[in-house]
């Protein structure tokens, strides 16, 4: 196993046009969830310049039943695409949450999808579709998440609270981090590079026909301050920086860029420190393995490493749609662990509070049937601090149970 190499993740911003895309998808399947805890919703979002568009499947009851959408409700899915918009801050002439326009092509959700997976007189519920979905965990951070995601997601939220706040007025919604980081021993030592890409009042630039030098340093200086304040300081050593390399950044998120939802699984999940099923989140109720099953493999592999049992832990686990018991489950530490992984995985399966592994089960006990996703859509589903009923694969409510399964 290598212990000395260079390794990089990014992170994009709440405004840049596929996050924008994220948000709304997942502000639709809150809405429809805060109706019918058992709603059905596969969401897709597409954002370009003054437009936005929904296509997809729904089932929710009071609200589309039938083939037939309940008064108000086609405008109650506007007003909440607006108000998401408007919340990340878009107000420009490309792209404004008062004046896009705005197409719903939702409709019924298949009745053959639905058969395999809605719970019968005889049978658990099933899987909402095929696939196969990974959690990871390493001790790299207090959030175990790895360090080059960590740090790209604190660079971007700290940006975007200040913009909010007013303290860097010169921001615009839409951005994007990468850090580089070398390790030694598979531990983090240096940042050897950070970029950060923000969009940008007029003038803050180098290049283009409104460049102002005066107003570029100021903004390269608020960006190497955040970033001081994120990074450690023992990690900036001879680091490379590189600020809106590019020199202009005026024009963007979906007026710069089309957006699409699913577009960013990897920044949603582990940076690519870890495998991907392939499968995104956001748009998509708990029904759908490819969301629900990542968070609980997130939480297994989690809830490992808080045990003292490894420093890394990747698992795996596959269904088949309309089947509700998993195809497998598989456990890889490293060569980190300090017992083995076919140990790991018989005291995973064999904590009774867990109820097992069955979509059903998954759903209850981390109370998934809520409106709790929207948070998710931006800086990541993962790494964050579980609050109230948000984000509970992030608990560490099975350390205990493994270490008394395994002595």
């Amino acid at each position: 196993m290598r212990t000395e190499y260079l390794f990089t993740s990014e992170s994009v911003s709440e405004g840049h046009p596929d996050k924008v895309s994220d948000q709304i998808s997942d502000a639709i399947v809150d809405l429809f969830l805060s109706k019918d805890a058992e709603a059905r919703i596969a969401c897709e979002t597409l954002t370009t310049t003054q437009l936005v568009v929904l296509a997809g499947e729904i089932r929710c009851k009071g609200v589309f039943e039938n083939g037939e959408w309940a008064p108000g409700a086609e405008e109650e899915i506007e007003a909440t695409v607006r108000e998401t918009v408007k919340r990340i801050g878009y107000e420009q002439d490309g792209f404004h949450w008062e004046t896009f326009r705005f197409e719903n092509n939702l409709h019924g959700q298949s009745a053959h999808i639905a058969q395999g997976v809605d719970a019968g007189d005889n049978k658990d519920e099933g899987a909402g579709d095929q696939g196969i979905m990974f959690g990871y965990a390493t001790d790299e951070t207090p959030d175990l998440m790895p360090a080059t995601l960590y740090y790209s997601h604190k660079i971007l939220q700290r940006m975007a609270a200040d913009r909010h706040s007013g303290v860097a007025p010169f921001l615009e919604p839409d951005a994007k981090s990468q850090v580089t980081l070398r390790y030694e021993e598979s531990l983090p030592v240096a940042a050897t590079a950070v970029v950060v890409s923000t969009q940008h009042k007029r003038g803050y630039c180098l290049t283009g026909e409104h460049a102002d030098p005066a107003k570029y340093r100021e903004l390269e200086t608020y960006v190497k301050r955040i970033i001081s304040e994120v990074i450690p300081p023992v990690l900036l050593r001879g680091t490379k920086y590189y600020i809106n390399p590019t020199g202009e950044f005026e024009i963007g998120g979906p007026d710069g860029d089309a957006g699409l939802t699913g577009r960013k699984i990897i920044v949603d999940t582990y940076g690519g420190a870890a495998p991907h099923g392939g499968g995104a989140f956001s748009g998509k109720d708990p029904t759908k393995v490819d969301r629900s099953a990542a968070y609980i493999t997130r939480y297994l592999a989690k809830n490992v490493v808080a045990a003292g049992l490894a420093t890394r832990c990747t698992i795996q686990i596959a269904y088949a749609i309309g089947v509700s018991e998993p195809l497998s489950l598989y456990v890889d530490t490293h060569e980190t662990g300090t017992v083995g992984d076919d140990t790991i995985e018989q005291a995973l399966l064999g904590i009774a509070k867990l109820g097992g592994l069955t979509p059903r089960s998954i759903r209850t006990h981390l109370g998934l049937n809520k409106p709790i996703y929207q948070k998710t859509a931006a800086y990541g589903h993962f790494g964050r601090q579980p609050d109230g009923d948000f984000f509970p694969w992030e608990r560490l409510d099975l350390v205990d149970d493994l270490k008394a399964a395994l002595g």
